[in-house]
This record gives C-alpha cells, structure tokens and sequence, in this order.
C-alpha cells in the first residue's frame, strides 16, 4: 500500500514558486516469497517477494504487480510490455534490454538499479522515485511523466524525446548527453543536477527552472538556437 508524501502536493507551492513532484511512499504488507514457477503473459502478483530471482528473458506482457518487492533481481531481456507495478519497490535490480514499453508504474520505487538499454517507450509514469543507481540508454519517447524524482543516480544518454513532463524532479543526479527533442516540460526542476549535459532538446527546456550557473554553462547552446553568434 502506498501513501503519498505530503511533501508537495496538487495546488501546493514551494515557497520559490517551483511546484514540487509528489513522492510515493509505499508500505509494503507481509509478502509471499515467489515459487519460481516463471512469469506468465498478464500473470497477476498480488504482495509477492522476488529475492535474488533470475528474470532473465521471462515472458511477462501484460502482466500485474501489486505491493511486491523485487530485491536484486536479475532483469536481462526481460519481456514485460504493458506491465503494470503498483505499490511496489524495485531494489538492486538489474539486467540490459529489459523490454516495459508501454507499461504503468504508480506508486514506485526504484532503488541503486543497473540497468542498460531499458524500454518504457509510451510509459507512464506517476509518483515514482528512481534512487541511487545507473542507466544507461534509458528509453522514455512518448512517455508520460508526473510527480517523478531521479535522486542522486547517474543517466547515461536518456531519451525524453516527445515526452511529457509534469513536476519532475533531477536532485544530485548526472544527466549526459540527454534528449529531450520535441519534450514538453511543466513545473520540471533541474537546479540541483550534479552535471546537465544535454544533447538534444535545450529549445524544449521551457517549463523547467534551472540555476544561474546552468544558465552560463548553457548560454552557448542557447545562442545556437536563436541564430546568436558569440565572439570575443
């Protein structure tokens, strides 16, 4: 069962004007520990623990997890298109082409994950917290995004191309090369982000705040953008 933080909320506004992303704070109840029996196509796994469980190329489409924990779980391949996690904790996970396109994540979150190359194509995602932790080449185009916070991990050539972006939030992460082409940004907070390297996008930057020294350090691609030549 989750609980929303009541750090932010819908109407409510930091003190700065910025409004802030809407955390989940999710309350696991007791859990079933998993039988190993392999995932199934819209399978339903209602308060289920997967502890150390090898989901490597499992068949999961479609399917539903519901107040689960999955703890150092290895995700390699993993087909889980449509799937829907509620309530639940991902910790430790990790794996490369882990396919989640189109997939629903509510109330979620996702701790010190390695993950490469993972698919949430035409995702949605609300009131999740992607702690700690690497991706690289992380697939979000057309995704929806709100009340989202990447706290303190490290993306590697993220792709928000033609995303929708609602009170997110980038706290003491590492951003490179990122691409928010065609992205639209409402009330989305890059202040804090330990290193904003943007390949792609800096024109759809509006709707997000960043800080002063962002502002210098991307005045270049800025000026770029409008036809603005820069010479000493």
């Amino acid at each position: 069962m989750a609980r929303t933080s009541g750090r932010g909320g819908r109407g409510t506004a930091a003190k700065d004007g910025v409004v802030p992303a809407r955390r989940p704070e999710v309350r696991l109840p007791p859990l079933v520990e998993y039988d190993g029996g392999g995932l199934e196509p819209d399978g339903d796994y209602d308060g289920v623990r997967f502890e150390g469980t090898d989901l490597a190329d499992a068949s999961g489409q479609g399917a539903r997890f519901m107040d689960c924990e999955l703890r150092g779980c290895a995700l390699d391949r993993a087909e889980l298109v449509r799937a829907r996690f509620i309530d639940s904790v991902l910790t430790g996970v990790r794996g490369v082409g882990t396919d989640l396109a189109g997939a629903s994540l509510r109330d979620v979150e996702v701790v010190d994950a390695r993950l490469g190359g993972v698919q949430l194509h035409g995702a949605v995602l609300e009131r999740v917290v992607v702690r700690g932790g690497k991706i690289d080449y992380l697939n979000l185009r057309t995704a929806r995004l709100k009340d989202v916070v990447f706290e303190g991990c490290v993306l590697s050539e993220p792709d928000f191309g033609e995303a929708q972006l609602v009170r997110v939030e980038f706290r003491d992460c590492v951003l490179k090369r990122a691409d928010f082409s065609s992205a639209r940004m409402d009330s989305v907070d890059l202040r804090t982000v330990a290193e904003l390297d943007i390949a792609r996008g800096v024109e759809r930057l509006a709707g997000a705040v960043i800080s002063p020294v962002q502002l210098m350090e991307l005045a270049p691609a800025f000026a770029a953008q409008i036809g603005v030549r820069v010479e000493a």
